[in-house]
């Protein structure tokens, strides 16, 4: 890996890495505390993910901090590399960033030094220099963090990767010839305007089996997402918790019941998207 020479001063630094502040996360005592959605809000929103071991954290004097959170100190880091999870083009063997610590009733922040971390971030300058992509957007290292990160990132950016739901755009329920039976199907309106849909269908025996499609035309093979993959963490954590009025373009007959229903069994057996940290975004 090259290395690359860079004298940029602490308020250079400052300067173009005040979007996000982020603070310190660590295990607790029983377990990692942070979710299958914690991580792929991190990782899905993150051009550059790294596992960094911190060389220095330099407080930044308070007086020339006018933003940082209450409660909390800024440090300057300076990391040595230690593998790209993500990220094009490379990176530098020295990363730099800033981050606002927690501090406890001392006013003494958790040291971070000869800690490795993995670092969610994007690079407003290059050389270097990184931005988290969230105040807590700086994880203590674990082998089983490390590869659930890798698996995140690797559904992310494979090719027909499960877009990013934005609406649910229309829903409907069509009996079938035999009582009893009957398919509903759902349409889903993505960032990228890539085709999703979900299809139920109702045995006469009252069973149903439900499945995703990743395209134009609905794929006979298709199934339920695994739990904790990015197909599942897309559907259970941004779905809406009932199907909207407009999705049924108005209408209140018994097939519009039907959706609805099959629509409340999807998301039970979705199951719900537990977070130890704020939603990446609203649920629509």
């Amino acid at each position: 890996m090259p290395k690359y020479r860079i004298s940029l001063s602490i308020s250079a630094i400052l300067f173009c890495l005040t979007a996000g502040f982020p603070t310190f996360a660590q295990p607790g005592p029983t377990g990692d505390p942070l979710f299958y959605a914690d991580l792929a809000d991190l990782s899905v929103d993150a051009p550059i993910i790294v596992r960094a071991k911190v060389k220095k954290a330099i407080k930044v004097d308070p007086e020339r901090v006018s933003n940082a959170p209450i409660g909390t100190q800024r440090f300057y880091v300076e990391a040595n590399t230690e593998a790209l999870i993500r990220g094009q083009g490379g990176i530098p063997e020295t990363i730099r960033y800033v981050i606002d610590l927690p501090v406890d009733e001392r006013g003494r922040a958790a040291k971070i030094k000869k800690k490795t971390f993995i670092i969610f971030a994007r690079s407003p300058r290059g050389n270097g220099e990184l931005q988290l992509v969230d105040r807590d957007a700086q994880i203590l290292w674990t082998p089983e963090r490390d590869q659930r990160v890798r698996s995140i990132v690797q559904e992310a950016v494979a090719t027909g990767s499960p877009p990013e739901i934005s609406n649910v755009a229309s829903a409907f329920h069509v009996p079938g010839t035999i009582i009893g039976e009957g398919e509903t199907q759902i349409f889903m309106e993505t960032t990228n305007s890539a085709p999703v849909s979900i299809t139920i269908l109702s045995r006469e025996d009252q069973r149903k089996i439900w499945a995703v499609s990743l395209g134009e035309i609905v794929d006979e093979a298709a199934r339920a997402p695994r739990k904790n993959s990015l197909l599942w963490y897309r559907l259970a954590c941004f779905l809406p918790r009932e199907l909207p009025f407009a999705a049924l373009g108005g209408d209140v007959s018994d097939n519009s019941r039907k959706a609805r229903a099959d629509y409340q069994l999807v998301l039970n057996d979705l199951g719900s998207c537990p977070r130890s940290r704020r939603a990446r975004k609203p649920t629509l």
